[in-house]
């Protein structure tokens, strides 16, 4: 039990001060907000800690630490604070400025730029993940199948365009469904999310190539490293953006949204490293296929709440549900 408290230990020493300073500036009417904005960026994103420590646990012990330092401050103020800032810059064509002034002194008028730019943020992030979604489940090399009447045909689809085919054609029906009043930025949003994610592949592709073919060690090092931790920086704001826009539903105020999220994202970058040192991911076979089909109904919801409204709970809650069944299924596969 210490040994599981001392590897917490940051994120506790964190939450309690980032709590306690909230409760000072915003008073106690703010804790419930705040514990709601940390339970939705966690549940959004438990499968995004499985993802990453797969990718993780080829990083050394130095990387991994500063995923959890240099990566959190860029995780809360890059993707939580400055990214959406941008969005509604970029979207509703006011100068930067003009954006941090609404977000702070008028976080109602904010709250709706970014509803309107819902759309594009929505798009790039449900087709990025349903990109790695598919990636996942149409891959040669897997050892195991969880649902092996749908995975199976899945895996002999094997191509590696096979999961741009079917992105690109789900982006394009999205995109012209009648009921689609922002199609154009669908389109390009949806587009722009799936070239994202094959420009990352390609540059981790020929890196694997580069460092097999180079380097003894089993952990990446050098610039192979720096890219997978700017991998897991795209991966953290690709799954964070769902949470952001639903933020907005529990507090108008971006400072108290940004410490729970904060916290959240904490939480999860920790859970990640516990994950890699504890060898979940071996322990359980399953784990990893249980976070990709939530992380396709994750990006499925991203993407259908372009035209349909969909609530948080549900995906979220099916999300935790499918990871949960995963989890009992690798322990009754570990009795036979």
């Amino acid at each position: 039990m210490r040994e599981h408290l001392k590897h917490f230990s940051w994120s506790i020493i964190t939450s309690a001060i980032v709590t306690l300073t909230v409760l000072y500036y915003l008073g106690f009417g703010a804790l419930a907000p705040l514990l709601t904005l940390i339970v939705i960026e966690i549940t959004f994103s438990f499968d995004n800690a499985v993802v990453n420590a797969k990718i993780l646990k080829k990083l050394s012990p130095l990387w991994q630490q500063l995923f959890l330092t240099v990566g959190i401050l860029i995780a809360i103020f890059g993707m939580r604070l400055v990214f959406p800032v941008l969005i509604v810059a970029l979207t509703a064509h006011l100068p930067w400025h003009d954006v941090i002034d609404l977000a702070l002194n008028h976080p109602e008028v904010y709250a709706h730029k970014l509803e309107l730019a819902h759309p594009t943020i929505t798009a790039f992030g449900g087709s990025f993940l349903l990109m790695l979604c598919l990636h996942f489940f149409i891959e040669e090399d897997k050892k195991h199948h969880w649902i092996e009447w749908l995975e199976r045909p899945m895996n002999h689809l094997g191509a590696w365009w096979t999961p741009l085919a079917m992105t690109t054609l789900v982006v394009l029906g999205i995109s012209w469904l009648p009921g689609n009043e922002h199609a154009t930025e669908t389109l390009r949003a949806g587009l722009i999310g799936i070239m994202t994610y094959l420009a990352i592949q390609g540059i981790m592709y020929a890196i694997n190539f580069l460092t097999r073919s180079t380097s003894e060690s089993k952990h990446y090092v050098g610039w192979a490293a720096f890219t997978m931790f700017v991998y897991l920086q795209v991966l953290d704001a690709s799954f964070s953006l769902d949470g952001v826009l639903g933020a907005f539903a529990i507090s108008s105020d971006i400072i108290l949204i940004a410490a729970g999220l904060g916290i959240g994202a904490l939480w999860v970058r920790s859970m990640t490293v516990y994950m890699v040192r504890r060898g979940t991911l071996e322990a359980y076979r399953y784990l990893e296929h249980g976070a990709h089909y939530a992380i396709g109904v994750l990006a499925v919801s991203m993407l259908g709440s372009v035209i349909f409204e969909i609530p948080e709970f549900v995906t979220g809650g099916t999300g935790l549900f499918v990871i949960g069944a995963s989890v009992v299924a690798s322990l009754r596969a570990k009795r036979v």
